[in-house]
């Protein structure tokens, strides 16, 4: 069944020279965990937001089980769980106010809504939380307090806008341990934006990568993944002051100072790593392509 049908969809914000969405196309599968890759300003955002119906395209349609958004203000909300980057509309509430209300909202009975509000303060570790005011809590307590929001009253698809922002390892790990046995127990469609391609692969079936407000490709990671699958990932640690000496026709991306990444052809192997000075190394590390290299062939494209 296709959740979500999205057939040229263009977004224009006024005073804005180029579009923030330029005739997106695509298809979101029931039960699938659907990754929306892309570097900050792709127009990520702006595509679930319409998603969400929050947003109205400037053209192009979009349909949530067949129906068009505009069609009924209250079909996204009966079906979507949405979280965005931000949220402060629950500020005013307790933790515990904020999930009880969600779920009766979403057509829990009371007594169904509190037992929801307290598995989910059990699920996300937050049950110390219960009585505090959400503007009074860390980012990284906020953060997982809106995943939990969204998530009251078991709505059939979650829409996550950056879920693991700001949160540290441990917090990351459960956010995605918590998704994946929710599509496991009850099929949930997912779609989570990120521009974190490492964290991505962890957890995604198919994946749309954005550049420029475009969606350039989309797919499952194995049959996209073919265009660089005979490449292999070089990367090098060094310290910062005295980069290393590469052969000239390695083409690098600088990761972070004193980290460099490669993707070379798997002929190259012994030329380029014959070439390396490995006095002038920390370490340097050899892997088959990544979802990450992936992505980069993309958005980097002229």
């Amino acid at each position: 069944m296709i959740v979500y049908d999205i057939v040229d969809l263009v977004k224009r914000y006024s005073g804005q020279a180029f579009p923030a969405n330029n005739g997106i196309t695509c298809q979101i599968r029931q039960g699938e965990i659907f990754g929306l890759l892309g570097e900050n300003g792709a127009g990520k955002t702006t595509l679930v937001r319409q998603m969400a119906n929050l947003l109205r395209p400037t053209s192009g349609r979009i349909t949530l089980y067949g129906q068009p958004l505009p069609d009924d203000p209250l079909h996204v909300p009966r079906h979507v769980g949405y979280m965005p980057q931000e949220g402060a509309a629950l500020n005013s509430l307790t933790v515990g106010e904020a999930l009880y209300y969600t779920a009766h909202l979403r057509g829990l009975r009371r007594a169904a809504a509190q037992q929801e509000r307290d598995e989910l303060l059990e699920t996300w570790q937050i049950g110390t939380l219960r009585h505090q005011p959400i503007m009074r809590l860390s980012g990284g307590q906020k953060r997982l307090v809106q995943l939990a929001v969204t998530m009251a009253g078991d709505p059939p698809v979650l829409i996550l806008d950056e879920p693991t922002s700001g949160l540290d390892p441990q917090r990351r790990k459960l956010v995605w341990d918590v998704l994946r046995r929710r599509h496991a127990a009850c099929g949930t469609t997912i779609l989570f934006v990120t521009h974190d391609a490492i964290e991505a692969e962890k957890i995604i079936q198919r994946v749309g990568i954005m550049r420029g407000g475009a969606l350039v490709a989309v797919g499952r990671p194995s049959e996209l993944k073919r265009l660089v699958d005979r490449k292999l990932r070089l990367e090098l640690f060094f310290p910062p002051d005295t980069p290393p000496h590469l052969p000239g026709d390695l083409v690098y991306r600088q990761i972070e100072p004193g980290r460099w990444m490669a993707l070379m052809e798997w002929a190259e192997t012994m030329r380029v790593l014959n070439a390396l000075d490995l006095e002038q190394l920390d370490d340097f590390r050899l892997y088959s392509a990544t979802l990450e290299d992936l992505y980069l062939h993309y958005v980097t494209q002229s």
